[in-house]
């Protein structure tokens, strides 16, 4: 499997509002140290009152299309990528077009894939480009966990940060492109991580309980299935990929959290200096993670032209997903 793609350029945006582990014990009351040692993010970012998900997603794309030296216009399409929307309808890909100065009649739409969000809009945009119906497209992630955190659960709550990036996109040449994709779903999981209100099933008139709309996360039940799926996953999608794991220059996970990223070290058997982890300086920004993660591989240097570089990650779902990106 290749399918021909070019990374022209990434973008990345932070809210304003940069949050310590210090200041968020303070915050709330805890002891001193209890949010570090709970969650392992050192420094997050929170959106302030009056900044919008789309806005934070416009201002990752404006950063994208600059440091490609495009201008609005040289965009076709948008998706957006994002895990919780900015509202039930319509899409958020609506706003953030608005937000970005698009082109009026630009396509714009979402694809929700929880955490994988990205990664799925990239194998989408993939297949769209290759059809020859598109010449550059724009994935856009963004997600402001932090509207809907139940701080009565701080195992939970402290290992968010909210947070956008983006990624322009054209078909590839060359080497350059999808080497392979992978993502299977264990619906068992389904309950493990999830926000029951808001849809068609829990909305105002029938939510039992204000914590309907709030995140809730079974942890323990997470790892226990992805520590079970992942290994024949991995198995499976290197089996995929031409030269195998030797092959693979960087390994660019979802930033889910601080065990986990340890436990995907551990089974991915590579060096630290090959594994992407800005979880300390983000926590985990659902979909807008992977994307973030990469860019900043890319414009530290660590992500070249030529590069393999893999993208893995679990969801809610329960969903496990993989990439691996020629550049």
């Amino acid at each position: 499997m290749r399918i021909p793609l070019r990374l022209i350029a990434t973008g990345k945006a932070l809210p304003s509002l940069r949050v310590t582990s210090e200041s968020l014990d303070e915050r709330r009351g805890w002891p001193a140290g209890h949010s570090l040692a709970k969650g392992g993010v050192r420094v997050r970012h929170f959106a302030a009152e009056g900044e919008s998900q789309s806005q934070l997603g416009a201002s990752a794309l404006a950063d994208a299309l600059r440091r490609a030296a495009l201008p609005a216009s040289g965009i076709d399409l948008l998706i957006s990528a994002c895990g919780v929307p900015e509202q039930a309808l319509p899409s958020t890909a609506c706003f953030i077009a608005g937000h970005a100065g698009l082109p009026r009649g630009t396509p714009a739409f979402d694809v929700n894939a929880s955490c994988l969000g990205f990664m799925a809009a990239l194998r989408v945009a993939a297949g769209l480009l290759a059809g020859g119906g598109y010449e550059r497209i724009a994935v856009v992630a963004s997600d402001l966990p932090s509207r809907g955190l139940d701080w009565d659960e701080p195992a939970s709550s402290v290992i968010f940060g909210d947070g956008a990036a983006a990624a322009i996109l054209e078909k590839g040449e060359g080497g350059q492109g999808i080497a392979a994709y992978r993502m299977e779903t264990f619906p068992e999981g389904k309950r493990f991580c999830e926000i029951r209100g808001g849809g068609s099933q829990r909305n105002p008139p029938n939510a039992t309980i204000p914590k309907d709309f709030l995140f809730q996360m079974d942890g323990r039940a997470v790892f226990k299935l992805a520590a079970k799926v992942m290994p024949p996953f991995l198995e499976a999608l290197m089996a995929q990929t031409d030269g195998g794991k030797a092959s693979i220059k960087l390994v660019v996970p979802h930033q889910a959290s601080h065990l986990g990223m340890a436990h995907a070290a551990r089974k991915l058997g590579l060096p630290a200096s090959q594994i992407v982890n800005i979880y300390e300086s983000h926590g985990n920004q659902v979909a807008a993670s992977l994307p973030t993660a990469l860019h900043e591989a890319i414009v530290t240097g660590r992500a070249k032209a030529g590069d393999r570089v893999l993208l893995i990650g679990t969801a809610a779902g329960m969903t496990v997903g993989g990439l691996v990106l020629d550049l």
